[in-house]
């Protein structure tokens, strides 16, 4: 077994070795690369991505961004390809085939069955000389010098190199398409992203209890309104407005300074001037609030009036902070 300084220097180079092969892709960045981003681009049907080996695994990771970031795609396994999955291909889509050498035995025969069709054929290939590098209408290229594998032989460089061409296509097609953050949360609805993208103040408010005392509420009912509402504050109303808030930390200074609660009332204790957000406004908008005042809680407001209250429990809850 290694010494750990050994197994350091180990990582490092593997490290190294990876980096410079993505590094070195900007030179294949050519007018084969162009033009597999234009016609995908005004494409009518999807991108079908297909591989063997490890390969393959790249190509499914390639789908998953694709759709994620608009462009319609699917996976199509290279040996399942070649006993029926072959009809998975519509006229209208275009073929990405992932391979290193391009010569493995179910690459040649699946190349010449795809050619049959008229679909563009995009080989992402690193061997030029390889019959999917010859037959692919476009090749891009993901030749590397050497593997992080110290005998030269376990996928890494080649595999980094196909993820990282396939994350520059996904990436100009993303830009050409003017994909928005709107878009993108309406394809990732179920994720922390995505829920900053759409989740509302309100929303979270919505679900929540709406602590309020008056201004003439004794500190007793102050404090039971903020206990049985477990949001650590309570809204102090006047004249159905706003007029302060109190929170668990205006509780505990006003006991430091008052040897008696009687004849207290919110108003002598409120701080005057709460953080308000909008119901409509995103929930992450009530997190950058929370954490530029150093606070705990923000007032929601609907047209100027209280609508409900938000807790940086509630951020946490929903995968936000």
């Amino acid at each position: 077994m290694k010494n750990g300084q050994e197994i350091k220097e180990i990582a490092h180079k593997a490290i190294d070795i990876e980096a410079a092969a993505i590094g070195n892709l900007k030179n294949y960045i050519d007018d084969d690369f162009l033009n597999a981003v234009d016609r995908i681009f005004k494409m009518k049907g999807r991108v079908i991505v297909t591989g063997i080996g490890k390969s393959a695994i790249i190509a499914q990771k390639i789908v998953a961004t694709f759709n994620s970031t608009g462009t319609p795609a699917a996976f199509m396994h290279a040996a399942d390809a070649i006993h029926g999955d072959l009809g998975t291909i519509q006229k209208d889509d275009v073929v990405i085939c992932i391979s290193k050498s391009g010569n493995t035995p179910e690459i040649k025969v699946l190349v010449p069955l795809l050619k049959q069709s008229e679909n563009l054929l995009i080989g992402m290939v690193g061997d030029l000389n390889s019959v999917l590098a010859k037959q692919a209408d476009l090749v891009l290229n993901t030749t590397v010098d050497i593997e992080a594998c110290p005998n030269n032989l376990a996928p890494t460089s080649s595999t980094t190199a196909q993820m990282v061409m396939g994350d520059a296509l996904a990436v100009c097609l993303l830009e050409a398409r003017e994909f928005s953050s709107a878009d993108f949360a309406k394809y990732h609805p179920g994720g922390s992203l995505g829920k900053r993208l759409y989740l509302k103040a309100g929303d979270i408010a919505a679900h929540n209890e709406k602590p309020e005392v008056t201004a003439d509420s004794s500190v007793q009912d102050v404090l039971l309104e903020i206990t049985r509402n477990r949001l650590g504050a309570a809204v102090v109303i006047e004249n159905e407005n706003i007029c302060g808030i109190i929170t668990d930390g205006d509780i505990r200074r006003m006991m430091e300074h008052h040897a008696t609660l009687e004849g207290l009332t919110a108003r002598d204790i409120m701080g005057k001037y709460p953080k308000t957000i909008e119901k409509d406004a995103l929930a992450v908008e009530s997190l950058e609030l929370m954490r530029s005042n150093n606070i705990s809680q923000v007032v929601v407001l609907e047209q100027g009036k209280y609508a409900g209250m938000v807790h940086l429990h509630d951020l946490l809850k929903e995968g936000i902070v």
